[in-house]
Formats: structure tokens, sequence, C-alpha cells
């Protein structure tokens, strides 16, 4: 076996967890467990029925030094689905049947292995095995694309002669390629290194008395999962936040404002640090002109009518002054989604724009989902589909990169005065 650039073990001490199911390329997985021991790995097999019928669990403990798991009501007594998961660096699957991957793109637990999936919060890799053109299933094509956006990693399977004799795309990737997978699963991304990013999220709150505001539904998750994705691939991170209920990310540093002109403040002042800005916040397009300095009360009263101005349009703001920065905007619309993005876009002098309907079932304020449409000046759109939250802050961020690579952000011009 070729494996490029290895230079001795390269997995010493990394907790894998290799599952096996239930294909007649079960037994190349005997040869890719050696491979992670030499490679300094310590290994949990963890086994399908259907993949005892073509390699027994005794060669898998033999050579791992640990049992192998094959019944969920077993490993139950010690809670292995959930410990094994826990502990692990990566699970890597392989083969993957179709069936395997049908239950991980659909969130079945009807065995251990499925069931561990649901537990882990590590990278998931699957190496698919398959015969008879199942590869090319609709289904399974489906299935694997699901996978994809949460962030599996699919090591596509290799063109050869199958198990039936035919010729075609169904062999298991060589162990090389999958080494090389958790090789990369296991390295941190670090391309947003050097790079400034200043985020914002969450509602603002703007003040009708000392106890009532006015507010938007925005649960600040998807600035949120910016911010912790931007720190994780290794930028510096300030994260200017109205008021929500979320932990802040590790490693980001949090400025806490409630209202439109508090936030137009914290941003404004550390806009010249920067290098990137992502406005994910929904501030409030209006507010109260004359709040009330003690509470209102309702004793007498029929009804009440608020007297509002407009905020400051803290993007356009922002973009007026910046001077190399990548500037990112939001559009949340319920209708007209992509002339009222492309309008935004273009109003506020932005080079990316993230355009969702908030009306998308699963997705939208508050959900831990969302779908979108990236929108450049150039006019090129990517449509990403319903994904988590913190997937699409990944896919955003890779965007936004690829502009900074290309510099097609430098010309973009200033925003048009007055336009919101």
């Amino acid at each position: 076996m070729k494996v490029s650039g290895s230079i001795g073990p390269t997995l010493i001490g990394k907790q894998i967890v290799l599952g096996v199911t239930g294909s007649i390329a079960a037994y190349k997985a005997v040869a890719l467990l050696r491979t992670l021991l030499r490679e300094g790995a310590i290994v949990h097999v963890v086994m399908t029925q259907s993949a005892t019928k073509f390699v027994t669990p005794l060669t898998f403990e033999v050579l791992s030094g640990h049992p192998v798991l094959t019944d969920v009501f077993e490993a139950h007594q010690e809670m292995k689905h959930l410990s094994l998961a826990e502990q692990a660096d990566v699970i890597v699957i392989a083969p993957a049947t179709a069936n395997c991957l049908a239950k991980a793109a659909l969130g079945l637990g009807d065995e251990l292995l499925s069931t561990m999936l649901l537990a882990a919060q590590c990278p998931l890799i699957v190496a698919p095995a398959m015969d008879g053109g199942m590869w090319t299933h609709p289904s399974v094509r489906e299935h694997v694309g699901t996978l994809r956006t949460r962030g599996t990693i699919v090591v596509n399977p290799e063109i050869g002669p199958l198990a039936s004799g035919r010729i075609g795309q169904g062999r298991l990737a060589e162990e090389g390629t999958i080494l090389e997978a958790i090789r990369e699963s296991l390295a941190p991304r670090r391309d947003w290194q050097g790079h400034r990013i200043l985020v914002s999220a969450g509602p603002t709150q703007e003040p009708i008395d000392p106890v009532r505001f006015i507010s938007n539904r925005s649960s600040g998750k998807m600035g949120y999962a910016i911010a912790e994705a931007a720190q994780a691939r290794g930028a510096q991170v300030v994260l200017v936040t109205g008021p929500t209920a979320l932990p802040t990310p590790r490693g980001v540093e949090a400025v806490s404002v409630a209202t439109a002109e508090e936030m137009t403040k914290a941003l404004c002042a550390r806009l010249a640090w920067s290098t990137t800005v992502i406005m994910a916040a929904a501030v409030a397009d209006f507010r109260p002109k004359r709040p009330a300095s003690q509470k209102i009360q309702k004793q007498g009263r029929t009804g009440q009518t608020l007297n509002l101005e407009r905020t400051a349009d803290i993007l356009a703001s922002l973009s007026a002054q910046r001077t190399t920065q990548l500037m990112v905007g939001f559009a949340a619309e319920t209708s007209d989604l992509f002339a009222r993005a492309k309008d935004k876009l273009m109003a506020k002098g932005l080079d990316l724009i993230v355009a969702n309907d908030v009306t998308t079932v699963g997705a939208g304020f508050g959900s831990d989902q969302n779908a979108a449409t990236l929108i450049d000046r150039q006019g090129a759109m990517t449509e990403l589909p319903l994904m988590p939250k913190r997937a699409l802050a990944d896919a955003i961020l890779n965007r936004a990169q690829e502009l900074l690579r290309t510099r097609q952000f430098s010309q973009a011009p200033k925003p048009v005065a007055g336009e919101r």
C-alpha cells in the first residue's frame, strides 16, 4: 500500500471507531484495521449483524485488542453506544453499504452502529462499497448528498471489477485513500488564519418604556454558528450580539448590546480592526421616537399609539466607512426573495449577500437549520439546501474566501446615500 507523505506513525493516540457493515468487501476492513494500528491509532470495531456473516468478530478482536461490539442490547449494559461515540476522534465506516448510508441520512437507529452515529459529535467518514449499479441509484445519490451537506466525508467507491463480475463503480476505496481522508478530518482547517472577522448576531431591542421593547424573532443561532466556524478555521473573531440565550463560542470575543444604536457604535468601533464583516444580526428598522422614562400604565387607557422613527442603517454605514474589508450581509425575506436580496446587495454596497426565505418549513428564525442562496456582485448565485446552520456557516465562509482570493470585492462601490 502506498501512503503519500507518510513519515512514521501519523495517528498516535487517536481514538478511531471502525464500523464494518454487511458487504463482501468487509474482509478489506481487516487490512484497514492493521494499517490504522500501524499508524498508532487506538481502534474499536463495531460490526453490524450482517457484517459478521462475512468476517468473524474474533478476527477484529484479536487484531485490535478490544472487544468487538455487534449488539446494541449487549453494549447497552455499559452504554457503549454513547461512551465510544463521545471518546472517538473520528468514526470510519468501511465498507458502508447502501442500507447503512440510508440509515445515517434518515437518522435511523435500529442497531448499534446507526445508534452510535446519532450520539456522535466527531467527524464521520463513510467509504461505500456496493454492486449492480447501486451507487448511481437516485435514492443512494440523495442519501449521499444529504450526508455531505451535514459535513460527512464520503470517500467515493472506485471503478473496477465487482463481486458480481460486472465492471462498474462500487469497489471500496484503497486503504491509502481512506487513510488520507482520516488524516484530513483530524487536521483542523486553518484556512482563515490571519483574518479578523467581525460578526453581528441576534435581535436588537428598542425600548418602549423601562420594561417593554420592540424586537423580532431572531435567535442569533446563525450569527453564532458563523462566529464558531470562523474561529475553528483560524480567524480572530469578535461577535457583536444582541440579547440571546446562546453561550459564547469558545475562543470568540463577545460584545453584548441591546439596541440598534449600541450595535452601530460597537461595530463601527471595530471596523478598522476587521478584514471581513458578516452582518447576520436582525436589526430593528424602527424604534419608538420617545421612549417613556417610566412604565406606561394601562389603567384608564383603551389603546396606545407609538410614534416610530427609523433606526440607523448599520450595514450601509459600515460599507461606506470600509477600506479593504469584505462585506457580507443577510436578506431574510418572506416574498420576492431574490429581487429584494439583489437590491439590498447593490444599495448597501455589499460583496456577498445571504438570501433566505424565513417562511421555509424547517428553516429561519429559531430553527437549528437553514437554507439559503448566496449572491455576489457579479450575479453569481449559489443555492444551498436545508442544512444545519453550522454547516451553512462553513459554506458562507467558503464562498467569502473565494471572493477574498480573487479580490472580486475590491471594486465594490459605496452604498447609495439614503437607501436601506
